[in-house]
């Protein structure tokens, strides 16, 4: 240190003097900074599938990484959901099962109060293992499913637990935390986007002198770094190309390329309405089906087939639609980055609208197509003599969706993925070389994620456990995911930006909480609640237990939440949530601003220095 302070003496150079209280503040300063560096190392560490999630970045690129980064974000999120679901419905309902207490009587006609799921004692395994892929059986009344939650209220003087009121509260709270979870990851994922979006050469630029990771330790984590970072400058000069490319078309060559899209869009349509309509035909078929077979015995395989329609037909839609959209993609000449979006746009569509077909042919069953003075629904409210407990009904479709679907990953995993990669390896003939191996389409497995949290999100106000399940699906999703990845494919041939792509994905996601919160929201307020199950069973609907448990309250308590309601309350409020929110976009808007003069200020200088280069080799010659 002295040395270096006498040789900046020697040059002129002031150097600053420092009292020992300031050197004292800048040593504990720096053993701070290396505190929190080394706390980082090691937290990185217990961060579930850090290193795993390493390796498929460098190897695949950023896209196939962001899909992986997603699953671990949906598996942390359904286990924390599992957790509040579990805290205050499933192990209260345990509890005071086990205490004996007493419950309160349904209302309404005696025969619409009759439900006895119970199966006999004793079952031959193989009942037993098709019970557990239908959710029937043994099942049907247990904590999977709604209709085994009593309408149980346990209280004195000093304490008062209703079941009803928890499950419907824990319902609420779930929804809102998963939108509290998604929107706080989609701020995130928009800060980067925003930072690294734009112009071509600022990328280049920031990938060039930023993107290097000094901290990476021994040769293969900076084999995995190189090969990151030649994804990354590959997708920004295959976006470049063709951006130059689209700008090069004439007038007659746009609209003939636009009239092909809108072509191609029109098909798509087309195909989609056809498996909209299959999906429908076969849920009525498939109620129709379990219907008839009520109180006979099981036919085994064949009830299981009738029962599992719905399901296999989604899949069949799910996989062929998709494929056929890809082929037409290919005419359509969109960017990499546009492409995985629309793809993604097509799947979204076929996916949500075929699980809302899918709800709106049982509910239209259940509610007799909303006519209470049809002869099936006028007695109990709604369709009784088929649908005893519906939402328990509507809990186990769910299941079977979420099961089915993880069926078909490991089907396909096995059954076609290991034998192509196979044969592509130990066949040298020109078409298994021609076929090659295959790539992981991200846009399509990020849609089988969405869809399958939607489904849960759908489900878990019939099926409280669908969340565990889910987080055990989606841990066995990612090994087989990652062995998939590693054993059969090869890196992608087109790759696009990781960035605005994780954005997206968490979009789509927002959607599907969205048809998942219309699915509550009808069921909480619109449809009869079973008479003969579950804990609203004396009520008309499940919302009426707000306002029945709002007059039991204390006195004190009513006044609070009544002043909360009033006009003195919530005008102020929504007042001051309008000027922070003007802030906030008005803050959002400088930014931008501020980033996009950045921006420009730096394309300018880069040209300048272009400028400048040229003027040098001119004048040198």
């Amino acid at each position: 240190m002295a040395i270096k302070k006498a040789k900046l003496k020697s040059r002129g150079i002031q150097v600053p003097v420092l009292s020992k209280v300031e050197l004292w503040k800048q040593e504990k300063l720096k053993k701070l900074r290396k505190f929190q560096t080394q706390a980082r190392e090691f937290l990185y560490f217990l961060v579930l599938w850090g290193k795993t999630i390493q390796k498929i970045g460098g190897n695949f690129g950023g896209g196939v990484k962001s899909y992986f980064l997603f699953l671990r974000f949906l598996v942390v999120l359904n286990f924390v959901s599992f957790l509040l679901i579990a805290g205050f419905v499933i192990i209260p309902s345990l509890v005071f099962r086990q205490v004996g207490t007493s419950f309160m009587n349904s209302t309404g006609n005696e025969r619409c109060t009759i439900y006895e799921p119970n199966p006999p004692g004793l079952v031959v395994f193989y009942n037993f293992f098709l019970d557990l892929l239908s959710g029937t059986g043994f099942m049907e009344y247990s904590f999977m499913f709604y209709g085994y939650y009593n309408n149980t209220m346990v209280g004195n003087n000093s304490f008062s637990y209703k079941i009803p009121l928890a499950y419907l509260f824990t319902a609420v709270f779930y929804f809102a935390f998963c939108l509290i979870c998604i929107i706080a990851r989609m701020g995130s994922a928009a800060r980067v986007a925003v930072a690294t979006g734009g112009s071509t050469v600022v990328n280049y630029s920031m990938i060039v002198f930023n993107g290097w990771n000094f901290g990476c330790l021994g040769e293969t984590a900076t084999k995995l770094k190189q090969k990151n970072l030649l994804y990354r400058l590959q997708v920004d000069l295959e976006e470049e190309s063709l951006k130059k490319r689209a700008a090069s078309l004439t007038l007659l060559k746009k609209f003939g390329l636009h009239s092909l899209r809108l072509l191609m869009a029109l098909l798509v349509l087309g195909l989609n309405i056809a498996a909209f309509y299959g999906i429908s035909y076969a849920t009525t078929y498939s109620q129709e089906q379990q219907n008839k077979r009520v109180n006979k015995e099981s036919d085994g395989v064949q009830d299981l087939f009738f029962e599992y329609l719905p399901s296999i037909v989604i899949s069949v839609a799910n996989f062929l639609v998709p494929l056929l959209c890809d082929q037409i993609a290919k005419v359509e000449h969109y960017s990499p980055s546009i492409t995985v979006i629309v793809a993604l746009l097509r799947a979204v569509v076929l996916r949500f609208v075929g699980l809302g077909v899918l709800l709106f042919t049982l509910w239209d069953q259940i509610t007799c197509t909303g006519n209470m003075d049809d002869a099936k629904c006028k007695e109990c409210s709604y369709n009784y003599a088929s649908y005893a407990c519906w939402e328990t009904r509507v809990g186990q479709e769910m299941y079977k969706l979420t099961l089915f679907d993880l069926l078909i990953n490991i089907a396909v995993l096995v059954l076609v993925e290991f034998p192509r990669r196979m044969v592509v390896d130990n066949w040298s003939s020109k078409v298994s070389q021609l076929v090659g191996r295959q790539e992981f389409v991200v846009s399509s497995n990020v849609l089988g994620l969405v869809y399958s949290q939607t489904v849960v999100w759908t489900g878990a106000l019939f099926s409280p456990l669908l969340p565990l399940i889910n987080t055990v699906k989606f841990v066995i999703l990612f090994y087989c995911k990652k062995i998939t990845l590693f054993s059969n494919c090869r890196p992608p041939q087109k790759t696009f930006r990781s960035t605005t792509s994780a954005f997206f994905f968490l979009v789509v996601l927002l959607l599907g909480w969205m048809l998942a919160s219309v699915v509550m929201i009808y069921s909480i307020a619109v449809i009869h609640p079973s008479r003969g199950c579950g804990p609203f069973r004396s009520s008309d609907n499940m919302w009426s237990i707000i306002p029945t448990s709002f007059y039991n309250l204390s006195a004190a308590t009513q006044e609070f939440l009544f002043f909360i309601g009033s006009q003195a309350f919530t005008i102020p409020l929504f007042s001051l949530s309008g000027l922070v929110m003007c802030y906030v976009i008005a803050l959002f808007s400088i930014y931008g601003k501020s980033v996009g003069l950045l921006r420009l200020q730096l394309k300018r200088e880069s040209r300048d220095k272009q400028f400048l280069v040229k003027q040098i080799e001119e004048l040198s010659r």
